[in-house]
């Protein structure tokens, strides 16, 4: 049974080896050169990218991304779990529902975020009803800015909330629900105390499913931030082409990623202390 086993695992190993170890050995061997004098890798050992990442310019990089990337989160919880229990509340209408939720899917993430563009710019969809209405006198400024990345991430992340808090709530035990109806608890009580607790882990995988790859996002604030909205994966993907520096991309890109790891450790350490 052991050869067996080795021998299922064998091409899943191989895979990972060639497509994530092999890759992440090669960043982490270029972030310790040097940048070439036409860009590239030059073989000369140093650690002044490490060195360069504690500038506070980069500093602030960082905290916006983790800032942007916790709202962000919040927000698709606040938007998902409402959503999630309509679905799951559904009846036979549940499947459209659901296929509703992935149909964004069926389409290019850039051509979504382009429509984005074209709802919140100064000649938009909005800002033209707004005007029309009487409203406002001048179009608003709902682009490039740090409010139309957070509006893109939790549009883009979105179904990565729903999804998992909708297999947690179709599990849900229904007589614990009507056991708090026969002792009295209002429906406002009843989700609070407990739908909500029982729904805990559906809330830890959503959020780890939605802060982790808004950590590395760089599409979204790149078109609706404008580039007034750098985020570290902006910063990652400029140091490799724009300014030629994968030493130090590689670096920005190694740090980035086990600030991630340590974060997604401690939380989940947090988690198996409060269940024990």
């Amino acid at each position: 049974m052991d050869r067996l086993r080795r021998a299922f695992l064998a091409p899943g190993v191989v895979t990972l080896s060639l497509l994530f170890v092999a890759p992440l050995a090669i960043i982490l061997l270029y972030s310790f050169q040097s940048r070439g004098v036409y860009g590239g890798v030059a073989p000369e050992f140093t650690g002044d990218n490490y060195s360069r990442i504690a500038d506070g310019l980069y500093g602030a990089i960082f905290l916006r991304t983790f800032v942007l990337a916790g709202v962000a989160t919040v927000g698709c919880l606040l938007l998902g779990f409402p959503l999630a229990l309509f679905i799951s509340r559904a009846g036979k209408r549940r499947n459209l529902y659901l296929q509703l939720v992935m149909l964004p899917f069926w389409s290019s993430f850039l051509v979504r975020t382009y429509a984005w563009m074209v709802l919140l710019r100064d000649t938009g969809l909005i800002n033209t009803a707004l005007t029309g209405l009487g409203l406002i006198r001048e179009p608003l400024p709902l682009l490039y800015n740090d409010g139309a990345v957070f509006v893109g991430l939790v549009y883009g992340y979105l179904p990565f909330v729903v999804l998992p808090l909708y297999a947690t709530l179709e599990r849900l035990d229904k007589s614990l629900t009507e056991a708090a109806a026969d002792l009295g608890a209002s429906p406002w009580q009843t989700l609070i105390r407990v739908i909500v607790p029982l729904c805990a882990p559906g809330f830890r995988a959503a959020a780890v499913l939605v802060f982790i790859p808004c950590l590395g996002a760089y599409l979204t604030p790149d078109l609706l931030g404008g580039g007034k909205t750098v985020m570290a994966g902006n910063l990652i993907q400029n140091q490799f082409t724009t300014a030629r520096d994968w030493p130090f991309g590689s670096a920005v890109a190694l740090v980035l990623m086990l600030l991630s790891l340590v974060l997604l450790v401690v939380w989940m350490r947090t988690q198996s202390e409060d269940a024990l």
